[in-house]
């Protein structure tokens, strides 16, 4: 038994050291391995990390090698500059010498010249104690001749010359008037330009005729009225005649006097509203709308005049200057003309310095001849300023007013801006209507002139007959004649025709060369 036990551990004990034998050889190969796999790891990243440093010392390289590069470049473009520079400078250089050697012989020159002429000097001092030798000679001996002492010759000749200088003088103040006027007329286009430049006014039409309009066409029946003594009724109350036909909704109501033509508009309006026609309520009516109109006349009087900063005119004035809103000249409103003409009055003279407030009254004035209410033979601006001196204004004013047509003497220089001033008003495009024919026949008339003259191919009257445009044959008329042809169009259209404003003659001539390529 004990044999066995010891058998076992010697067994045992021969198995551990056997086992530990066996596992301290496994472990030193093992190790051995690691070792042998860590020294070829250590040598592929001794292998790697050498690379990496290669790499980047060829980089490093490359990037000085690179920036060495730029710098030498740079270092050569600095040469260069140095070079162009000290090329340039040598050539400065050379310049300066040169300009130094021509600046030494110019001062070479001017010191001989400057010798010559002390030498002409001397030699003038010389000359002119000559001449005064000479000249005492001289007027000795014209005094023995002549038989004139010095004195009285001096005389005469100083006569010679007050009648020289006078009469250069004349010729100078001449030519100083002719310089004025042409001056004066351009500052006058100037001071008109920006007059109508600064005022602005809407253009205002008025037509003889007002159409009422109405809901249905059973109101026609009620305003005929039994055989017609309804319309008949209004007509004689309102003095317009009054056309009721087959035009839908719609009543002509016709007259030339504005004032009345309102009244029955405004009448009509009422009567209908009301329902209640017949003759006794339209006299009733017409009597009413005809006080409200003349009130209304005095407030547009009244309104005009506060607006435009006139005061303390008479009450009757004021009532004239409101019936302007219902009077037209050549189909412009007549209040508005008024207004744009004491605006332009007012701007005009301004800029000539005179009193503004005194031209502006003048300006809004000007034209109450228009609006009798009476008929009358005299001309409206003689009846105007007639007018004017009855309600106590001022004598430059009524001057002004009586004065703006010509009809009598200008007396201030209000008078001629009233004038100026009207015809800017009444002359410029689309203020006034013209007859449709009459318009036609002064286009027509335009190129007709134009056509007569030889050479002239084609004529266009343009801008409503304030141009026109004439084409000339470039064989026939040289550039030469083109002036002396539109001064001769425009002498004959000023001489034979009349018109509103100016007319501007164009003559175009043209020389075309065509050619075709086949």
């Amino acid at each position: 038994m004990l044999v066995n036990i010891i058998v076992g551990l010697a067994a045992v004990i021969i198995g551990a050291a056997a086992g530990y034998l066996i596992l301290r050889y496994v472990i030193n190969g093992r190790y051995k391995e690691s070792l042998a796999e860590a020294e070829r790891q250590a040598e592929v990243i001794k292998e790697k990390k050498l690379l990496e440093v290669k790499e980047k010392f060829l980089n490093k390289k490359a990037d000085l090698e690179k920036e060495v590069q730029q710098r030498n470049q740079k270092i050569a473009q600095i040469e260069g500059k140095l070079k162009q520079r000290e090329n340039s400078l040598n050539g400065r250089h050379d310049e300066l010498s040169r300009r130094k050697q021509e600046l030494d012989r110019q001062q070479s020159r001017l010191d001989q010249h400057h010798a010559a002429l002390e030498q002409q000097k001397q030699a003038l001092v010389k000359k002119e104690e000559e001449l005064s030798r000479l000249q005492s000679k001289e007027r000795e001996k014209l005094e023995e001749l002549s038989g004139l002492s010095a004195e009285e010759a001096k005389n005469r000749l100083i006569k010679s010359m007050e009648d020289e200088a006078r009469t250069e003088a004349q010729s100078l103040i001449n030519e100083m008037i002719d310089d004025a006027k042409m001056t004066a007329n351009k500052e006058a286009k100037k001071i008109i330009i920006q007059s109508m430049q600064r005022v602005a006014s809407e253009t205002a039409i008025e037509n003889s005729v007002t159409v009422f309009h109405i809901d249905n066409d059973e109101v026609k029946g009620r305003i005929i009225g039994r055989e017609g003594r309804n319309i008949r009724a209004l007509e004689a109350a309102t003095g317009v005649e009054i056309v009721v036909d087959d035009t839908p909704e719609a009543i002509v109501i016709s007259a030339f006097d504005p004032v009345r033509r309102e009244i029955a508009r405004l009448a009509l309006h009422q009567l209908i509203a009301d329902g209640r026609i017949h003759p006794a309520r339209i006299e009733e009516v017409v009597s009413k709308v005809r006080h409200q109109v003349e009130e209304e006349i005095v407030e547009t009087g009244k309104r005009t005049a506060i607006d435009l900063g006139i005061h303390g005119l008479h009450p009757e004035l004021i009532r004239i200057i409101g019936k302007m809103k219902y009077r037209s000249s050549y189909g412009q409103n007549l209040l508005m003309h008024a207004r744009e003409t004491a605006n332009l009055c007012a701007v005009m003279a301004a800029e000539l310095g005179l009193n503004t407030k005194k031209a502006k009254r003048a300006g809004l004035l000007h034209d109450i001849g228009k609006v009798p209410d009476e008929e009358v033979e005299t001309p409206h601006a003689i009846y105007g300023g007639r007018l004017a001196e009855k309600y106590k204004e001022k004598p430059e004013i009524c001057n002004a007013i009586a004065a703006h047509h010509d009809e009598v003497e200008m007396e201030t220089l209000i008078a001629p801006i009233v004038q100026i001033c009207d015809a800017i008003s009444g002359a410029r495009p689309g203020a006034r209507r013209e007859i449709a024919e009459a318009y036609v026949k002064r286009l027509n008339d335009l190129e007709s002139i134009a056509a007569s003259y030889p050479g002239v191919t084609k004529t266009y009257a343009i801008q409503a007959g304030r141009e026109l445009r004439v084409i000339v044959g470039a064989d026939q008329i040289g550039d030469a004649q083109l002036e002396g042809l539109s001064a001769d169009i425009a002498r004959r259209i000023q001489d034979e025709m009349t018109y509103p404003g100016q007319v501007k003659i164009t003559v175009i001539r043209e020389t075309r060369s065509v050619s075709i390529a086949k």
